[in-house]
């Protein structure tokens, strides 16, 4: 069988079709076999407001693919418009890497593995504005 298996921590919550589902207190697993489902673990999730530098912005327009919010075609030329933003300025190797397997993950409807490789981003993110702020 194949399709989305969520491993979720005792009490973690995850976004599927609009219905916040939590999990009991032990560690669980679940195996989503439909392809079209929009889901979101909500710990990875970007309240609106956060959403305040270019990568956190694009990690939720992303997002916004995930839980239904919006259409994945319509928004697949602005993401990917977006990620190509990114990559002027993110150049080093392992920054490359990432936005390379977000846009193609974009391309191949995989939402969830590009807003992952988008993540990887903010860390960086956070230690250019760091260092733009000394």
């Amino acid at each position: 069988m194949g399709g989305l298996v969520l491993k979720l921590a005792p009490k973690e919550r995850v976004l599927i079709n609009g219905a916040v589902i939590e999990n009991g207190d032990r560690r669980g697993r679940l195996q989503i076999l439909t392809r079209e489902a929009h889901i979101l673990r909500l710990r990875d999730a970007i309240h609106p407001d956060d959403a305040t530098t270019p990568v956190r912005r694009v990690c939720y327009a992303a997002q916004l693919i995930l839980s239904g919010d919006s259409d994945p075609q319509s928004a697949r030329l602005p993401l990917l418009r977006r990620i190509e933003e990114l990559s002027q300025v993110f150049t080093d190797p392992d920054s490359r890497a990432s936005l390379a397997e977000a846009t193609q993950a974009l391309i191949d409807d995989h939402h969830y593995r590009c807003l992952k490789a988008l993540r990887t981003l903010l860390p960086r993110e956070d230690r250019l504005f760091a260092a733009r702020g000394k």
